[in-house]
């Protein structure tokens, strides 16, 4: 096909992205702000910029002319995107979605207050003291966030008085783009996370993914899952929020919509116009088709004629514990593979921080394998993998 997509982020999601854009002979242009990002490494060319700058996207843009402009991450000039799509270059999914999901206010307002989703009872706080009294309302324990930010960076759970202001420096310090204000949000009381994998297609309707169970660390994915237990109606229930939310935004792509499952229902939590990171357990062959095949075909207008649940899977990361500005190698990787049905993705990052996500191991059995059984081996594989800096 005689496209040109200009991914902006080149983290693990769009690298795998790229490889299955590359499958279909499309030519990528990965972007971001560090050289050597995994994207990078698969893409046809490559830009290094700071895509909080307008005039450098600009200048971008207007060399490579792409056909299609694909996010990736949250730290870009959003607002630019609005010029491109008037100018006719096709923003994935839209760019008033990703203008809307950038941003946690904009999407959380849009949610509830527009669209009357059940969500999690909610504040803003620019400051201190308005952090404070919005706690006052909310009550203890509370979840603040930073209203920009990516992977769970600057989120923290409140559970006395004395976690306040450290919450509020940590979320702030953790914010990306301009905007320095923290969401507060009513702790739920949940027994199961999920991510509705949500396909919004041009003239087709929106399909939806089997749910991908998750447990996330300061807000951060640490393993995922598929099938997950959940009754019908919660199912249907998620769906139709789903369906709503994406239709409100507008545009062609997968979205990972999250939700939370209570014993009074579900709860709508946020939501991703691109491949979800709790979605690489896709690449354990639990579907038809993974997260960034669907990604791109609904991209491109091509059929998708089903997607349906062939084996039952499970994930689990492998996190940097210290900073290193020399690429990382991996050892005992042969021991991981020794597990039954088990593989790595190694990312490819330049550099570690702390916590930072490496790789990601995935394995997979038969659909009437205990996804209990296949989340324990995951993790015991990836914990076999050692860092060396």
């Amino acid at each position: 096909m005689n496209k040109k997509i200009m991914l902006l982020g080149s983290g693990e999601l769009g690298k795998e992205f790229v490889i299955s854009a590359k499958r279909l002979g499309i030519h990528v242009v990965a972007v971001d702000s560090y050289s050597n990002a995994p994207a990078m490494q698969v893409a046809d060319e490559y830009e290094v910029i700071d895509m909080l700058n307008g005039e450098q996207l600009d200048e971008i843009v207007s060399r490579h002319k792409p056909d299609i402009i694909v996010p990736e991450i949250e730290a870009i000039r959003t607002e630019k995107l609005y010029d491109y799509e008037n100018a006719g270059t096709h923003i994935v999914p839209s760019a008033k979605a990703v203008n809307y999901t950038m941003n946690r206010k904009a999407i959380r307002d849009l949610a509830a207050r527009k669209l009357g989703l059940k969500t999690a009872k909610y504040h803003y706080a620019g400051t201190v003291d308005e952090l404070k009294e919005a706690i006052a309302d909310i009550g203890l324990p509370c979840v603040i966030k930073p209203l920009m930010s990516s992977s769970g960076k600057g989120q923290s759970v409140v559970k006395n008085e004395n976690d306040i202001e450290k919450a509020w420096d940590y979320a702030t310090n953790n914010s990306r783009g301009d905007i320095r204000q923290v969401i507060i949000e009513e702790f739920i009381d949940f027994h199961t996370e999920i991510t509705l994998l949500t396909v919004s297609r041009h003239n087709a309707p929106t399909l939806y993914c089997p749910p991908v169970g998750h447990v996330q660390i300061s807000g951060d994915y640490r393993e995922s899952w598929q099938p997950v237990n959940m009754s019908e109606k919660d199912l249907k229930d998620a769906q139709d929020m789903a369906d709503k939310i994406t239709n409100a935004l507008g545009g062609a792509g997968i979205w990972g919509v999250e939700f939370f499952l209570t014993n009074n229902g579900v709860v709508f939590s946020e939501l991703s116009p691109r491949p979800h990171d709790t979605g690489m357990v896709t690449m354990a062959g639990t579907q038809n088709l993974n997260e960034f095949e669907l990604h791109l075909r609904a991209i491109l207008d091509l059929p998708i004629n089903e997607i349906t649940l062939e084996r039952a899977g499970a994930s689990a990361v492998v996190l940097a514990d210290r900073e290193s500005q020399t690429a990382p190698s991996f050892e005992n990787v042969d021991e991981t593979l020794n597990e039954k049905n088990t593989d790595i993705r190694i990312f490819g990052k330049p550099s570690t921080r702390k916590n930072r996500r490496m790789a990601v191991v995935v394995t997979y059995d038969s659909l009437d394998t205990d996804v209990n059984v296949l989340r324990e081996r995951a993790k015991r594989a990836a914990g076999k993998i050692q860092i060396k800096y």
